[in-house]
């Protein structure tokens, strides 16, 4: 398979994939692309979302065809070899670990072989990058999490999560923008707000970002 590709998704976006695995290297092709596009945005362009490895380009069909749709995206393609990404912003996220706002750290501890206080030695001594924001508003996903802390998600997710919470699921951690049912293994929560309706941008992170957690007390 040859990356990158353009491929149709419906009749009013479509996607550019550069690869089919989680690297910061494809990442950062993604977050390239996705600064040429809005540097230098096309009529009928209406928004971009960067993913893991893909970035999704919605237009208004009304405006441009297919065909012209993806002829202006190669262009931003073909410029984006050469736009130099700007120095990723650093964010410390205080984390309160285990107990009610952690009810998971047990499990994730227990799964691999490793006590609690390993669990947060672990998940606070690595950097984060933040690759994607989704399945629910301000949801972060970030890239990065030792193999020692890859731990399954629950069989059935919870009804409600609170905002906040610091989650695992495989080889990923992430943190919930809003209360929402979700299924990653909670290990704690911080009180910082990664989503204000009041704030712009609205989450706290974006695609790009350097985190680090810090336990507190």
């Amino acid at each position: 398979m040859t990356f990158p590709r353009i491929l149709p998704v419906g009749d009013a976006a479509l996607v550019v994939e550069f690869g089919d695995a989680i690297h910061l290297d494809i990442h950062r092709q993604v977050l390239a692309l996705d600064r040429a596009l809005t540097a230098e945005p096309f009529p009928g362009l209406r928004e971009t979302v960067p993913t893991y490895r893909s970035l999704l380009v919605y237009y208004d069909p009304r405006q441009l065809s297919w065909d012209e749709a993806r002829g202006r995206v190669s262009d931003a393609l073909a410029r984006s070899t050469d736009i130099p990404l700007p120095e990723p912003r650093e964010v410390e996220i205080p984390v309160v670990y285990g107990g009610e706002f952690g009810p998971d750290i047990g499990f994730v501890a227990a799964h691999n072989g490793l006590s609690e206080a390993d669990v947060v030695r672990l998940h606070a001594g690595s950097t984060y990058t933040v690759y994607m924001l989704g399945f629910a508003p301000g949801f972060v996903y970030l890239g990065g999490l030792p193999e020692a802390l890859a731990t399954p998600r629950l069989p059935t997710p919870r009804p409600s999560v609170p905002a906040g919470s610091v989650g695992i699921a495989g080889l990923q951690t992430g943190i919930y923008g809003l209360s929402t049912p979700g299924g990653w293994r909670l290990i704690g929560r911080t009180s910082l707000a990664i989503l204000d309706l009041n704030r712009q941008p609205l989450t706290l992170l974006q695609p790009g970002d350097r985190v680090w957690f810090v336990p507190t007390g």
